[in-house]
């Protein structure tokens, strides 16, 4: 193998530890926030400068996530690819990797977007790293109820990004995006118990059950809904997300209690797919309902 395709195979591993498709959705809700806080378009250069910034921070705290789990990822059908599991990449490799896009992004979010926004994604980035993965993911099954805020965040580093402030409205959203997390990470930790059986992580379907889990869902999937409804209900947003949530949300709860009627590894994952488009969807309608006013003006 020639050292051009070494080094992009390298890069490959580097970009794998960052969980991709998972900073993409936290990067996408934080964008939906920086276009809310605003009536009309938010600064080009601030939109830009805080995307960038919120994406290496975020990135550098999935991979000291997969550094810390290494060992836990090898036990993992789903995660002994990673090259930390395989061993392909250092430790101290890692670390410095995460350190400097880390510190990157720090230095964008300080000096191109403000202090505020910063010191967010900071303590975000604590909080994910340091005390969902070290304190709560291996002691607790309440792991991803507690550990949930820190992914929940996203929409108020945004808002924060382009306003400076973060008001009920951005909060409202974090408190969407929390109790979205249950329902949306147990469906997969339900088609995936034997994997965190194996990992010796206490996932709420290792230490309780398929059945308390499903029953779970349901009740979190209930209460999504009516989160849900609190943006029109403090007038943040109009009639159109609104018949947008119910039904999106109905759909949710369709999931849910046919997984809690009967459960089967693929509806779990079914559901777990479909909760990825409905966060995705339902931040959507909060964007066209914010603009439509404007548009039909």
């Amino acid at each position: 193998m020639s050292s051009l395709s070494l080094s992009r195979t390298r890069l490959r591993q580097y970009w794998v530890l960052t969980k991709p498709r998972v900073t993409q959705l936290a990067v996408f809700c934080a964008v939906i926030g920086m276009f809310l806080a605003t009536p009309g378009l938010p600064p080009l250069d601030i939109v830009v400068a805080a995307t960038i910034g919120i994406w290496l921070l975020a990135a550098a705290a999935f991979a000291v996530n997969c550094l810390i789990e290494q060992e836990v990822d090898a036990r993992m059908l789903r995660t002994r690819h990673r090259a930390t599991a395989r061993g392909v990449i250092p430790p101290t490799q890692t670390l410095v990797a995460s350190g400097l896009i880390g510190g990157l992004g720090m230095f964008v979010l300080y000096y191109w977007v403000n202090p505020l926004t910063m010191w967010l994604t900071f303590a975000t980035f604590v909080g994910y790293a340091v005390i969902y993965t070290v304190l709560l993911k291996p002691r607790t099954p309440q792991n991803i109820v507690i550990g949930g805020l820190s992914g929940a965040m996203p929409p108020a580093l945004g808002w924060a990004a382009v306003a400076d402030a973060v008001p009920a409205g951005a909060w409202i959203l974090v408190l969407i995006i929390f109790v979205w997390t249950p329902p949306h990470f147990w469906a997969l930790a339900l088609y995936r118990r034997e994997d965190y059986e194996k990992a010796g992580l206490p996932m709420l379907p290792v230490t309780h059950g398929e059945g308390f889990t499903r029953l779970h869902i349901l009740l979190y999937s209930v209460a999504l809904l009516a989160t849900t409804l609190l943006p029109y209900v403090i007038r943040m947003s109009g009639p159109v997300y609104l018949v947008g949530a119910i039904l999106l949300g109905l759909r949710f709860i369709w999931y849910a209690w046919k997984l809690y009627r009967e459960y089967s590894a693929a509806l779990a994952q079914r559901m777990f797919r479909f909760s990825i488009v409905y966060l995705a969807l339902l931040f959507g309608l909060l964007l066209l309902d914010h603009w439509l006013p404007a548009w039909l003006s």
